[in-house]
């Protein structure tokens, strides 16, 4: 198949992991964290860190959309979905996400409360025109690939006069986030977190292109290289990086020429720019509070506003007391370090939302068997004792 077979091939892999391991210099160490969960789902599908050499490590970041919700948000949604005139669309992946007391949408779908799965932003306009005498709430979540059809089905639904059409928006942005990551005292000042350059995201990247990676490469002089979601991608662009921290250089490369430019996707961000404004701070699960790293709708669109509609307000709930998913988010730990992973929490009944989306890092690890790595490991520790 035509440009996926391509980015898939093993004895290029090989090739580039040698190559990898030749160029990386011996006497250094290098850390480079992938943000996007897509990159994390592709490393564990495809056992990309088994052909790196030990000095090159991968450190999971927080990008999954569905893992970085806070339990808090899905309260608000599961209070919007209970009452008695409320349609709740979502996608598929928020449905299992667990809220306080171990409820989930789904759960709340199996006591009574009209939640439905959708495909697109699009599917809740038309809800909305199928059921006139109903209120149909989109539960919005995503970076910024996923905010622009929600900007696109608010005017959808203003063109039609769609009054019982609203949406509960959870739409947050990546250079926020990665501002937070290298400001933490786990990067900054504690040093747990090392980090020598990030594998950029590369769906968010189309819409808002390499430009705004630029900030991280000048101020905290860490390189990113833009990389596609295949195999071959993600090496080639670890490849880049090593190359970057040997020369010295701190640059924006772009790996992913075939869909990125520098100036990404100019009408779908007008459209988001004409629909939402940023929040003064929004709620990340394991960052904490993050400052202007969300959006919601501009007053010219508040009849739109879910939580203003129903006048819902935000809350802070803790997580799990054994769940390391905050801690995994931050790339602090990894998901073989909690004590709950492929025990008591599984993709079949999730302790944390890292488990739930298939871009979550434990759920990666633990669909692709790197789970079996660690359990053959234990064993054979507790056989040596």
């Amino acid at each position: 198949m035509k440009y996926i077979d391509e980015f898939r091939d093993g004895k290029l892999a090989q090739s580039l992991g040698g190559a990898i391991a030749r160029t990386a210099n011996a006497n250094r160490r290098y850390r480079f964290m992938e943000f996007c969960g897509g990159h994390t789902h592709a490393i564990a599908r495809y056992g990309v860190t088994d052909l790196l050499p030990p000095n090159v490590r991968m450190i999971h970041g927080p990008g999954c959309p569905v893992c970085v919700l806070p339990i808090g948000r899905i309260d608000m949604a599961i209070e919007i979905a209970r009452r008695p005139q409320v349609i709740l669309a979502t996608y598929g992946d928020t449905l299992r996400v667990p809220a306080s007391g171990r409820l989930s949408l789904l759960k709340a779908k199996a006591q009574g409360a009209d939640v439905r799965m959708v495909y697109s932003t699009q599917d809740a306009v038309r809800l909305a025109e199928q059921h006139p005498e109903r209120e149909v709430v989109m539960f919005a979540i995503g970076f910024e690939t996923t905010t622009p059809p929600t900007a696109l089905a608010i005017k959808e639904a203003e063109a039609k006069g769609l009054d019982n059409f609203f949406v509960f928006c959870n739409h947050v942005l990546t250079p926020s986030a990665i501002s937070h990551i290298l400001e933490s005292p786990e990067v900054r000042d504690i040093g747990t977190v090392p980090i020598d350059g990030f594998v950029g995201p590369a769906h968010v990247s189309t819409i808002i292109g390499s430009r705004p990676y630029e900030f991280f490469a000048e101020e905290y002089q860490k390189p990113v290289v833009i990389a596609g979601f295949e195999p071959l991608d993600v090496m080639q662009a670890i490849l880049m990086l090593v190359r970057q921290v040997n020369d010295g250089r701190c640059e924006v490369e772009n790996e992913f020429t075939r869909a990125v430019s520098r100036e990404g996707n100019l009408k779908a961000q007008s459209l988001v720019a004409e629909v939402f404004e940023l929040r003064r701070e929004f709620e990340w699960r394991g960052l904490g509070a993050v400052p202007y790293s969300a959006l919601r709708l501009k007053d010219k669109y508040a009849a739109y506003d879910a939580e203003r509609h129903y006048g819902v307000a935000d809350r802070q709930v803790a997580d799990h007391k054994a769940c390391e998913c905050g801690a995994i988010l931050r790339g602090v730990k990894q998901p073989a370090d909690c004590k709950l992973f492929g025990t008591a929490c599984t993709p079949e009944n999730p302790l944390g939302s890292c488990m739930v989306s298939s871009e979550g890092a434990c759920a990666a690890h633990y669909t692709y068997g790197r789970f079996r790595d660690i359990a053959r490991k234990t064993a054979a520790g507790g056989a040596a004792t």
